[in-house]
């Protein structure tokens, strides 16, 4: 199987990296400024779980030739028009792409542009970042990936994708409830990002501060939209996310807020303004309309500083 990976960033550098390690067919496409870096320090990785440093076989857009079984597709939510016209010649009629990105709206892209066959769903758990040298850095202490037909079906080409990334050095799972999975990651990470992002926090000094109820109201929030789009979230999912949200002491935060640090744009339209959108009503949910409001005005705010 040849796997394309878009970019060479800190998920798709992780997870490509991880099956590069493994043995497998992989291609990263990269820019020239990654391309530049990758071919000075090659492909690093730092985790808990093993550190790679491997060469990166990298091809630039325009040097795309034959089709690749399947594209791993890890960009920002607002790089994915650019994104696909950078990767289209790499796509075969039988080429399955896997994205990775947040929230839903990226589905309905991808469908208008190449098909709905071609699309699978897909999701991740990781917290990575590149630091200042351009190596990946693993930050917590899980490192998952899954992925299915959007419709729930077994097939072939799901059971070959996780035949190859079953001895990868990363939990991976063939989903036939993917897209409960991705709903589910949505209001997770929508609460947490909202929350530290409105609070400039971590979420140990937000609680230690008074602020749990606040972060558990804007989970909820989060979780009735979901149910009245027919995926509610399962129990064991939102205790789970209620213990990340109030654990006292923890150093976690959101990696927008890391971008809002930096002065990096943010996924704040595709998290948050879609979420809201997804209810007829959104004056239900005012924390999270607060949170929307508040990255809004820091992309404001950016969009000025970076024109003038």
């Amino acid at each position: 199987m040849r796997i394309l990976v878009v970019g060479a960033g800190a998920i798709g550098g992780y997870f490509g990296g991880r099956l590069l390690e493994a043995g497998r067919d992989v291609t990263f496409l990269v820019r020239p400024r990654r391309a530049d870096q990758l071919a000075r320090t090659g492909l690093s990785v730092r985790s808990r779980f093993g550190d790679v440093d491997l060469p990166a076989p990298m091809v630039m857009a325009e040097q795309l030739g034959e089709a690749f079984d399947l594209v791993l597709l890890s960009c920002k939510a607002f790089d994915l028009d650019s994104a696909m016209a950078s990767f289209a010649p790499a796509l075969g009629p039988d080429t399955a792409i896997l994205p990775l990105l947040n929230g839903m709206r990226h589905l309905d892209v991808l469908e208008r542009r190449f098909g709905g066959r071609a699309v699978l769903g897909g999701q991740c758990a990781i917290s990575t970042t590149l630091d200042a040298d351009g190596r990946i850095l693993h930050l917590n202490d899980v490192h998952s990936l899954s992925f299915g037909e959007r419709d729930g079906s077994s097939t072939a080409r799901v059971a070959a994708i996780a035949d190859h990334f079953a001895d990868a050095n990363f939990d991976s799972n063939a989903s036939n409830t993917i897209m409960q999975e991705m709903w589910e990651k949505w209001v997770f990470i929508s609460a947490l990002a909202g929350i530290t992002c409105l609070m400039r926090a971590p979420i140990g000094d937000i609680v230690s501060c008074g602020g749990a109820e606040i972060a558990t109201s804007l989970l909820d929030e989060c979780a009735t939209i979901a149910c009245g789009q027919g995926f509610p979230p399962r129990q064991p999912a939102m205790q789970r996310f209620r213990a990340t949200v109030t654990m006292a002491g923890s150093p976690f935060a959101a990696s927008m807020l890391r971008d809002i640090e930096c002065g990096a744009r943010t996924e704040a339209e595709h998290i948050f303004g879609d979420l809201l959108r997804q209810d007829s009503d959104p004056s239900r949910y005012p924390i999270l309309r607060i949170a929307y409001a508040h990255l809004l005005s820091y992309e404001a705010q950016r969009a000025r500083t970076h024109t003038e």
